[in-house]
């Protein structure tokens, strides 16, 4: 009897912590018009959702139950329902979005607006337009510190990196780093910026404390030309272990040790991956690969690319939700 009354209650709790573990992937698919919706435990696909014109940034609200795209070519950024799929909105994102992110207490979003040289910031609260701050030419790749107190955004003329405070909403800071910057990613602790270079072929690694460049990430992979490496997208693990660093026409990620910089290992992927995203739990690394038109996944404890997924039409790019499956 004990041993029945103990199994009862194991499956009440298995059963009551099963939603925490689902989620959701959404992928963008720039040419497709759409956005792939996966569901994280089997890796299927299980909804496409008809977006705006050449969708590329995606990111979900931090409580899950919103998805916004950044439809560039529209000049807007939509909002959709991460369970209904339905579209609940629009923001006023200004011209050419084309990355953004959202504050960690989910009332602001910053973008990237790459034809007109300004990033836009949004009240999430009221959907109106705050403010937009001059950068660099070309503004791609956005980034937020853990507190929300600072938001960096990279432009690929200018090769810098912007250093913007929340308060002020001025640029306090900015640091040259090499040829047409497009991703930049803080460390949990907040010690380091990691900033992709995708034509100079490195990773910066700014300090954050002083706003200097501390290490200079760079690959060699035998058999392809420097021209071929291309670092886009960047990831690191929660506790700053690892970071993971997209390739482009290598159709590799680097796996990166996060304290000594040394790379430790390529995974072949698919043709173009563009960006990643970890999954809610951190055991898994989801890229888009826009050339073969799908999603390559990465398990994170042993560095092993398990699977791939056909999505849409040049995949570019992902975000995932920690929302149950319908």
């Amino acid at each position: 009897m004990r041993n029945l009354i103990a199994a009862a209650l194991a499956g009440t709790v298995l059963m009551s912590a099963g939603p925490a573990f689902a989620y959701k992937i959404f992928v963008s698919n720039e040419k497709g018009n759409d956005v792939t919706v996966l569901d994280g435990t089997s890796f299927e696909v299980i909804h496409t959702i008809k977006v705006g014109q050449r969708p590329r940034g995606i990111v979900t609200s931090p409580d899950g139950t919103k998805v916004y795209v950044c439809a560039s070519d529209d000049d807007t950024i939509e909002v959709y329902d991460t369970k209904t799929y339905a579209k609940v909105g629009t923001l006023p994102s200004g011209p050419d979005p084309e990355l953004m992110v959202v504050s960690p207490d989910g009332t602001r979003m910053y973008v990237a607006n790459e034809d007109d040289n300004l990033v836009t910031v949004i009240d999430l609260g009221t959907g109106a337009r705050v403010v937009e701050i001059p950068v660099g030419v070309e503004p791609e790749g956005m980034g937020i510190s853990p507190d929300g107190n600072t938001i960096v955004n990279t432009s690929e003329t200018t090769n810098m990196a912007h250093f913007i405070d929340k308060e002020s909403q001025q640029i306090v800071s900015n640091v040259l780093v090499d040829s047409r910057p497009r991703f930049a990613e803080y460390k949990q602790d907040s010690s380091e910026i990691w900033v992709s270079a995708e034509i100079g072929g490195t990773v910066s690694v700014i300090d954050n404390a002083t706003k200097e460049i501390k290490h200079k990430v760079t690959f060699e992979i035998p058999g392809l030309s420097s021209e071929t490496i291309q670092p886009v997208g960047v990831r690191l693990t929660a506790d700053g272990s690892k970071a993971y660093v997209a390739l482009g026409p290598a159709n590799r990620v680097a796996v990166v040790d996060g304290k000594t910089y040394e790379v430790l290992d390529y995974l072949l992927v698919g043709q173009r991956v563009w960006q990643l995203v970890f999954s809610p739990d951190g055991s898994h690394l989801f890229s888009t690969n826009g050339i073969s038109n799908d999603i390559s996944i990465v398990n994170v404890a042993d560095d092993e690319v398990i699977k791939s997924v056909q999505v849409g039409q040049q995949p570019w790019g992902v975000a995932v939700a920690d929302v149950p499956v319908n």
